[in-house]
């Protein structure tokens, strides 16, 4: 297979565009800015790519992170120069700690008056160097086809990750007859049948295993064949923080999820393990529980830790045995294997995975909490009501936690979260996955502080039809940060209290359906009916500041930090 050379001339604008095409590029998410006059020119030409106007550059990065973790295709977001950039950075901070294939192209000052401090000029190298995994800026029109090729491998080798090129505009004005790219084909790590060996052999010898799924290179097929391993092999299962969606948590060998406070049950496990197998996950701060699960460096678990990248493994932790291997691909060989384990190594193990799940059924019971509309159990509505497949999407604060605890994954892909922990996320990542996925039911949940955040992109939801949901769960404070204040400073509180619009006024300002939610009783047929509209539609949620977590309100919060103190 060869490339073709244009026979004419283009536009550094339409070149850029004709590589995005050939290397797949079916959807982009753009700001437009006069800094890539070109490229938006080469879009109106270009049928093949559906272009997405968003209203503000964080928004629209996210919806590119979102469709890339949705499709497993690079997401493409395109923004201008200075303040664009800048906006679009916090879409890049996810797409790095998510390790999700993104692509940010960037208008960028001309090259003639680079280092002036031009109009909205910024060095991207410097700028972006800590949040993304590659940044380059392309310095002549010839090299374009070749900065594109280099940008895919480098979003989709490896850990995936987020690429910024800056584009001046003077290569996307100007003109030149040069080779395309071929579509980019990157290597895959696959795992040695050595390599399997010795992992089978490590799980095989152990007293008390467990398994850890997460981060990149995953898919439905691979968490079937892990569960069936662990079924076969009676072995437990628990997935990093926002990874609940890669296995069926009904199953019994799923134990939990390693987000923010997870259960202390499923801690006590993993510190009694002996082996433990990690599949993909980083063990960042979140899923290591702030580097306190495993001692560092040299941990006393045996890990047996499996990353698609080297550079990942012993970055924290020594591992036992480490395998740059693709996650997907060798749970996927896993499958059906048995373990040569004694009667009295089956035995234990089964009780160990009966026992704990038991204790996460008990974690996840709803606990009594205040106030005549209580989310906990409008959670449980929320479950009764959606599809096995529907895609729950939020930002963060305490709102999620509720959701993390209490709502149970099916599906692969029914979770679009980001593990940074970014506010303001949800929205927009439902947008781009009502429009990735059509025939799913979409749903954003979100805090009032949440909401606000990108909350202006309801309008690009109205503007494209999209059918999706928003649940805006409002309680009038950043409840995260009203949590932490009780909890050390109990009474004093400090720019967390929040004064909201009228969120049905405001949904429907932009053209949603909206409706408001204030008893319990209400919610089952109110959810029904949002889910029933044929396009946006918005559902506010009034719940009491004193629920404030899944099991402690905020007087009991308050009350155990005084008596702290009144101890100390």
């Amino acid at each position: 297979m060869s490339a073709a050379v244009s026979p004419k001339p283009r536009q550094g604008g339409r070149i850029l565009v004709d590589q995005l095409a050939i290397q797949g590029c079916r959807r982009v998410f753009v700001v437009p800015g006069e800094s890539y006059l070109p490229v938006l020119d080469a879009l109106y030409q270009h049928e093949q790519i559906d272009t997405i106007v968003c209203r503000q550059e964080g928004g629209a990065a996210m919806m590119a992170e979102a469709h890339a973790k949705l499709t497993g295709s690079v997401g493409v977001c395109m923004v201008t120069r200075g303040p664009g950039a800048t906006n679009a950075s916090a879409g890049v901070h996810v797409a790095m700690q998510d390790s999700t294939p993104m692509l940010l192209l960037i208008g960028q000052v001309e090259t003639g008056i680079r280092d002036r401090e031009a109009f909205q000029e910024v060095d991207y190298r410097q700028m972006f160097a800590p949040l993304a995994k590659w940044v380059a800026e392309v310095d002549s029109i010839e090299r374009l086809p070749e900065y594109l090729s280099r940008a895919y491998y480098q979003a989709l080798s490896g850990r995936p990750g987020p690429v910024v090129l800056a584009l001046p505009e003077d290569v996307l004005f100007g003109m030149a007859a040069c080779e395309d790219c071929l579509p980019a084909e990157p290597a895959l790590a696959l795992p040695d049948t050595a390599s399997s060996q010795h992992l089978l052999a490590k799980l095989a010898v152990a007293e008390r295993p467990a398994i850890i799924v997460g981060g990149p290179r995953w898919s439905e097929a691979a968490g079937q064949a892990l569960l069936a391993f662990a079924e076969h092999n009676q072995i437990g299962v628990c997935t990093s923080m926002r990874c609940k969606d890669y296995v069926d948590n009904s199953h019994p060998c799923y134990m939990g999820d390693l987000g923010i406070n997870a259960s202390p049950a499923l801690q006590q496990w993993l510190s009694e393990a002996d082996v433990i197998l990690v599949l993909g996950a980083r063990l960042g701060e979140m899923t290591s529980q702030s580097y306190q699960l495993f001692s560092i460096p040299n941990p006393t678990q045996q890990l047996i830790h499996v990353m698609p990248d080297s550079a990942e493994l012993g970055r924290v932790y020594r591992p036992a045995l480490a395998l740059q291997a693709c996650p997907e691909v060798l749970s996927r060989q896993l499958g059906e294997q048995l373990l040569p384990l004694s009667a009295s190594q089956k035995r234990s193990w089964q009780w160990r995975v009966k026992q704990q799940r038991e204790a996460y059924e008990g974690f996840i019971q709803v606990q009594p909490l205040p106030g005549k509309l209580r989310w906990s159990e409008a959670i449980l509505t929320l479950q009764e009501q959606l599809q096995e497949d529907a895609i729950l999407c939020n930002g963060a604060g305490n709102y999620a936690a509720f959701l993390h605890r209490f709502y149970q994954h099916r599906r692969y892909r029914t979770q679009l979260a980001p593990t940074s922990g970014s506010m303001g996320y949800g929205l927009p990542a439902a947008v781009a996955a009502a429009l990735a996925a059509p025939r799913r039911q979409v749903v954003c949940v979100a805090g009032d502080g949440c909401l606000l955040m990108h909350g202006q992109e309801l309008a690009t939801a109205v503007q494209y039809g999209v059918k999706m949901l928003v649940i805006v769960v409002n309680n009038g404070h950043f409840g995260t940060i009203r949590m932490h204040q009780e909890k050390h400073y109990p009474g004093r509180v400090m720019a967390t209290q929040l004064h909201n619009p009228d969120f049905v006024a405001w949904g429907r300002s932009f053209g949603a359906w909206a409706a408001l939610v204030q008893q319990q009783d209400e919610f089952a047929g109110a959810l029904a009916e949002a889910l029933a509209q044929p396009g946006p539609a918005l559902l506010e949620l009034q719940v009491e500041i004193e629920a404030l977590t899944p099991a402690r309100t905020l007087s009991q919060i308050r009350a155990e930090s005084l008596a702290r103190q009144g101890q100390s």
